[in-house]
């Protein structure tokens, strides 16, 4: 499929598993170009700061969940079914920071708990609740003027993706060079059922640093791995009777919620595009943070 590049595509539904990665990027790039935007923006804060560096994800159609024959697959990832998103709208590039939090810390005089690990600098933010995140959004919705928000899972898959219908966003193999996992669970050698007693990299028991991993066609960092990330969809044990337009249930609710992209104390397994993993609404740990969607008019 060839898309244009003179007229804009956002009244158009693409099957995104039809193009080739580069007309992923270029279905991007029109999207921005119709809404008069940048690809990757941020908002600026009232302090004259920058907000979360943010990605243009255009409308579309994939495939959520995973196949039977998927290394890995569960059947909480199950049935695999089509869902369209359509509206466009703006995902972190990154999960957001310790020192995005800061600033909302500053602000609000977000009390700090001394006795939990606190990250630093372009780490994650983590040790946080659901509940904090979502303070941090009200925030930022009134620092920029704009809607923040958590995504739902179907729209935090679809954006992971970027058009991919393998386990990762870059293929079916996976190292510590593409993604930050526990060293001592990878995927290849228990895909391919091999006995290993050392690790293939040097394990490292904490997180790393935003954007140290490859970004995804969309530009995405670290959609696999580090940290495990919220969503605001409420956790069930299948994909069954989803909404198929990538919102949540309205009429379903638990005090349970679905976190995606497994993280540095995980198997491999886990960081897979389709993975997924409830929380408690007042949990928080050393390896859950979360990334921020904007929503665009258009």
């Amino acid at each position: 499929m060839q898309l244009s590049t003179q007229e804009p595509t956002l009244n158009k539904t693409h099957f995104l598993p039809d193009l080739k990665p580069d007309e992923v990027q270029q279905l991007q790039a029109e999207t921005a170009l119709s809404l008069n935007m940048s690809k990757y923006f941020s908002d600026k804060l009232r302090s004259g700061e920058d907000g979360p560096e943010l990605s243009i994800i255009p409308a579309g159609q994939y495939e959520m969940g995973s196949s039977v024959k998927e290394f890995g697959h569960s059947k909480e990832e199950y049935p695999q079914h089509y869902s369209q998103i359509h509206k466009p709208f703006a995902i972190g590039r990154f999960t957001i920071t310790a020192d995005d939090f800061e600033e909302f810390r500053k602000d609000t005089e977000f009390f700090v708990r001394p006795d939990l690990i606190w990250s630093q600098g372009k780490e994650p933010v983590i040790n946080i609740r659901l509940a904090d995140a979502n303070l941090y959004l009200e925030w930022l919705s009134k620092q920029t003027g704009e809607k923040y928000r958590l995504p739902t899972e179907a729209e935090w898959e679809y954006a992971a993706r970027a058009g991919t219908t393998t386990a990762f966003h870059f293929g079916d193999e996976v190292t510590c060079k593409d993604v930050h996992f526990h060293s001592l669970f990878p995927y290849n050698e228990a895909k391919q059922n091999k006995r290993w007693f050392l690790p293939m990299c040097s394990p490292m028991a904490s997180v790393l640093e935003v954007g140290s991993k490859p970004a995804n066609n969309w530009g995405l960092h670290d959609v696999h791995g580090n940290v495990w990330e919220f969503t605001s969809t409420y956790w069930k044990n299948s994909h069954l009777y989803n909404n198929r337009d990538g919102s949540d249930n309205s009429d379903f609710i638990s005090p349970l919620f679905v976190t995606k992209g497994g993280s540095w104390f995980d198997e491999a397994i886990h960081s897979r595009s389709a993975s997924r993993k409830k929380r408690l609404f007042d949990e928080m740990d050393t390896n859950l943070g979360f990334r921020v969607v904007r929503e665009i008019d258009s």
